[in-house]
């Protein structure tokens, strides 16, 4: 079994930045894609990036891209989504995942792991 728990979460005014960790325990996450997805207030969760085992595949989704980057160590068993430029739209709930399956999947059934989530705000 993994566990998966988030960190960094919080309040910033809009154009700032946080930095999210994602620290994986339990089982070795050898191979496996680890991610962001966020959901905000009345909406639906959303796949947000993405980063595979070895760090070459990202993805990201275009709302975000330019302004979030993801990256991982795997010798921490950490990933981390880095966000600058943040608007009130950044606004959610970031729930870290992993997955056996490839980095460029954003359905939420193909994530395998979950974490319980950190809240970001960001105010206007």
């Amino acid at each position: 079994q993994v566990q998966l728990a988030e960190s960094g979460g919080g309040l910033v005014q809009a154009g700032g930045s946080l930095r999210l960790s994602c620290r994986a325990s339990g089982r070795t996450l050898t191979k496996f894609a680890m991610g962001w997805f966020r959901q905000a207030p009345g909406k639906e969760r959303e796949f947000v990036a993405a980063i595979s085992w070895s760090g070459i595949d990202r993805n990201l989704v275009d709302s975000v891209k330019g302004r979030f980057t993801i990256s991982r160590d795997n010798a921490k068993s950490t990933s981390y989504l880095q966000m600058n430029s943040l608007k009130p739209d950044d606004t959610a709930i970031y729930y870290c995942v992993a997955t056996a399956n490839s980095a460029y999947t954003t359905r939420m059934d193909e994530w395998d792991f979950w974490g319980p989530g950190t809240q970001v705000t960001v105010s206007s």
